[in-house]
């Protein structure tokens, strides 16, 4: 296995196409808006190493039985998918961001799954090309971001209906060899960081969608891959120098779009080539997958915690009943979510492939929660907080001669800490809240892994009404007709 740096200069070797601001980034590994979320996927790399974390974050492969980093695993019992939400947990906690590797993980396992399934039906070979692909992905100790998210178009209409048929990842040509693919997925956390791209379908597909029933993988660099890097606010601060600015100055996250031109890939690097009827067993095994990947956000909201009762201490209202009542409450709002992610996996249950998949109802109620509760919890830090969190003046004005004693003078809360420390427990808390932190908190946590009204359709579905009425009415005595 890797360690970080060794990961880093991995990275080194990649020709990747990617633009930002309207420029080619000539060394992506180098760029000061990249690196922090560099550094939170080097994180999952060392802390594998470390034999504090190596439980948690280390697993034997059950194709090679070798030792392996854990977001390389397709999971073999409910204790693996135990371990991913604690490992979940324990990541936020020390990067405080999206450390970008779940994604991939959800995505081996739900390919892994549902290719075993098409074989079964039509005597194809894609699980074993798919286990082939993974051998070398865990040998290698590789980053593979799993792409599900078309841009779609025109939501009303299906895939094969759009006025333009780029609009969801297509086929665009079948050759002896291999196919060539065209369109564009959105959202894509932590693609250049990434070695490898692992594509799915995006939504249930109809018999004419034949074309845009396509899972594969490919290099993050192959000819034709164009990647647009997304915007964050307060994203440009990374290249003021500014540590207190920032606010979480080592660690960050990021998304993209990836554009595919004319990209051609070999025949045994395609998992799903048309077989329409099992697109929607592949997005929903993914979606049941990645939604209690959400865990992350119960380490960065231990994280959010801890600065909003810091804030609360140097604010001087630390023994004020209503901000205990508030930090009881953001914690109670986190553990709810950790309780559901736990759930779900304890409940998980073995595939015919063998891998287990967790409770898909367990597992779309804690995304549900995830689309509400981190809210709350940032209005309550921001409630905790103050204003100055957003209203402080910058990092230059502390240090600056002619003005910065008094910043340093207005800006101290309780006199036995310093204004320094103040100003940065606020920007932290304005990162998490609003700023480059909020992409991997805030914002991620509505429309990540699939938007709340989706979640409520797989709830809906799963509920099994027809069963509580039975029950009700048994108590009741009331007899079936």
């Amino acid at each position: 296995m890797k360690t970080g740096q060794e990961y880093i200069e991995s990275l080194r070797k990649l020709n990747l196409n990617v633009y930002m601001f309207g420029e080619k980034v000539e060394s992506p590994v180098d760029h000061p808006i990249i690196i922090p979320s560099m550094n939170a996927v080097a994180m999952t790399y060392d802390l594998a190493l470390d034999p504090l974390y190596e439980e948690l974050m280390t697993v034997k492969s059950h194709i090679t039985g070798e030792k392996i980093n854990l977001f390389n695993h397709v999971f073999q019992s409910t204790g693996d998918l135990v371990q991913k939400v604690k490992r979940q947990r324990m990541l936020g906690q020390k990067t405080a961001c999206c450390f970008q590797r779940c994604v991939g993980q959800d995505a081996f396992n739900a390919v892994y799954s549902t290719a075993y399934e098409i074989d079964e039906k039509y005597g194809t070979d894609y699980q074993e090309r798919f286990n082939k692909f993974l051998a070398y992905v865990q040998a290698e100790d590789l980053v593979v971001d799993g792409a599900m998210t078309d841009v779609k178009g025109d939501r009303g209409l299906s895939p094969s209906d759009q006025k333009d048929p780029d609009m969801y990842l297509r086929v665009v040509e079948r050759r002896p060899g291999g196919i060539v693919v065209n369109g564009c997925k959105a959202h894509q956390t932590g693609i250049v960081n990434s070695h490898e791209i692992i594509c799915m379908p995006t939504i249930s597909m109809k018999p004419e969608d034949k074309d845009y029933a396509i899972s594969f993988a490919i290099p993050s660099d192959s000819p034709g891959i164009t990647i647009i890097y997304g915007r964050q606010s307060c994203d440009t601060r990374k290249m003021e120098g500014s540590q207190i600015d920032v606010g979480n100055s080592e660690f960050g996250g990021h998304e993209a779009l990836i554009i595919f031109d004319h990209v051609f890939v070999p025949n045994d690097r395609v998992f799903l080539n048309g077989e329409t009827e099992f697109a929607g067993m592949l997005v929903e095994r993914f979606a049941g997958h990645h939604r209690p990947s959400y865990a992350c956000k119960v380490g960065v909201g231990d994280v959010l915690i801890g600065a909003a009762a810091l804030a609360a201490d140097y604010n001087g209202v630390a023994k004020a009943s209503h901000i205990k009542d508030k930090l009881i409450e953001m914690t109670h709002l986190n553990e709810t979510i950790y309780s559901s992610s736990l759930a779900c996996s304890y409940e998980g249950s073995a595939t015919p492939s063998g891998a287990y998949l967790i409770d898909q109802l367990l597992a779309n109620v804690c995304k549900q929660n995830v689309t509400r509760f981190p809210y709350e919890m940032c209005r309550l830090a921001e409630d905790i907080a103050g204003g100055l969190m957003v209203t402080q003046p910058s990092e230059k004005d502390l240090r600056s001669k002619e003005i910065g004693h008094y910043v340093e003078k207005y800006l101290r809360g309780v006199d036995s800490v310093p204004t320094e420390h103040r100003l940065r427990i606020m920007r932290l808390i304005e990162n998490l809240t609003l700023g480059t932190g909020a992409v991997g908190y805030r914002t991620e946590s509505m429309h990540g892994a699939g938007s709340p009204q989706a979640q409520r359709i797989m709830i809906a579905r799963l509920g099994n009404l027809e069963h509580k009425k039975a029950l009700a009415k048994n108590i009741a005595k009331i007899p079936e007709v």
